[in-house]
């Protein structure tokens, strides 16, 4: 039986990264996974450009039962040091929106880089192989895989959560944890679309492609980004954000010129020409479909000179105070990330370390730390794998 140092459970970012650190210590290092590919996630990031970090990855950019848990490692592996690391191997990127960096080439750059970490630094790969079996002895743990037994001093699960099953992803590490006796928060799709009753998605059904920049609230959280109307209901970087702070039953508020007195800009456009349509009026600001269906939805007189200022606080109020309950979310299929999982109470945060099962280590997507998006989920990976790889 081969018995390893450290063995990790997991070929995404933040399996390989632990791989790497691990093995720049001298440990003898296995990274196994069930998927024919390393760093799937990585590939299919940002369009293909991999969004690996942000440059205002913060604690406060995450979520969790303990928000203080970020904390430690994020400030130890910060954004800093990935982009380093990326400059060190070469790899051409660019800053788009609200700090988002992403590779100017495909997002394969940086799975091969962690590739070739892993390479220069000893640890080995074996994909395609299944973790069947995972039991604690006086050394440390023998795992039952589909090619046979192994042991290690030091077990790191690095499996991310539920979502995009169709890339094999599962609540495998949810159920070791258990295994071995720690919490496991509620999971539930994060960054994810969000649906719409049917009535509703009928009446919007014509603006299916349609996209504005908008201000998408729940509760006192916010974001300003755009915002999508598909044929299922809404999406957009601004609605994936607030999908995890929503809860089923919760009301959202959007905004959809949120720069703009509309109330004041009609009124100046009915002063100015009041035999024009509404519709006419308000394409001036939005796009046409959109603009026509707020019309619609507000029956008046054909001349906007004939347009009372209630009227047209009705009109405002549509475009900038929009309330509805979405009806669900898309799931774990279409879900950029899992929200919840391991309890943070279980874990060391300087170490990751199970603090009642020595040598078991959790990171990455599989702990109850969630990012926003925009690259700091990756953020998370990278920092939490640091920190494993410097002491498993």
């Amino acid at each position: 039986m081969d018995v390893f140092d450290v063995v990790v459970i997991g070929a995404g970012a933040a399996g390989m990264m632990c791989a790497i650190e691990a093995g720049k210590r001298g440990r003898s290092v296995l990274v196994v996974d069930h998927a024919a590919k390393p760093g799937e996630k990585i590939r299919i990031s940002g369009g293909g450009r991999c969004n690996f970090t942000n440059l205002h990855a913060a604690p406060q950019n995450f979520l969790s039962q303990n928000p203080s848990f970020a904390i430690s490692a994020l400030r130890r592996y910060t954004q800093r040091d990935f982009i380093a690391l990326v400059e060190s191997h070469g790899i051409a990127y660019h800053e788009k929106a609200l700090g988002q960096l992403f590779c100017d080439g495909p997002s394969t750059q940086i799975v091969n880089l962690l590739l070739s970490e892993m390479k220069l630094h000893g640890a080995e790969l074996r994909l395609s192989t299944h973790v069947e079996t995972v039991e604690k002895t006086a050394e440390g743990f023998r795992l039952g895989l589909s090619h046979g037994m192994i042991g290690c001093r030091s077990l790191v699960v690095a499996t991310g959560g539920k979502s995009i099953p169709k890339m094999g992803a599962t609540g495998f590490g949810y159920d070791l944890a258990a295994q071995f006796g720690l919490k496991v928060t509620e999971t539930r799709p994060a960054l994810v679309p969000l649906t719409l009753e049917p009535t509703m998605l009928e009446r919007l059904k014509p603006l299916a492609g349609v996209a504005v920049d908008a201000v998408v609230a729940c509760g006192k959280t916010r974001f300003a980004e755009a915002m999508l109307f598909t044929h299922r209901g809404l999406s957009g970087p601004a609605i994936l954000q607030i999908s995890s702070y929503w809860r089923e039953g919760g009301e959202i508020t959007v905004s959809m010129l949120p720069q703009v007195d509309l109330f004041e800009e009609l009124r100046a456009a009915r002063s100015r020409n009041g035999r024009q349509a509404l519709q006419t009026a308000l394409s001036a600001f939005l796009p046409k479909r959109l603009a026509q269906l707020i019309a619609e939805g507000e029956p008046g007189p054909a001349n906007l000179a004939d347009y009372s200022d209630k009227h047209l606080r009705r009109i405002e109020g549509a475009v900038n105070q929009w309330r509805f309950k979405p009806a669900g979310s898309e799931g774990y299929r279409t879900a950029e990330v899992t929200l919840g999982g391991v309890d943070t109470r279980e874990l060391d945060s300087r170490t990751m370390e199970a603090k009642a099962v020595p040598g078991l280590y959790f990171i990455g997507e599989v702990v109850d730390v969630t990012g926003w998006l925009g690259g700091y989920n990756f953020q998370w990976a990278w920092s939490s794998g640091w920190c494993a790889g410097q002491v498993a």
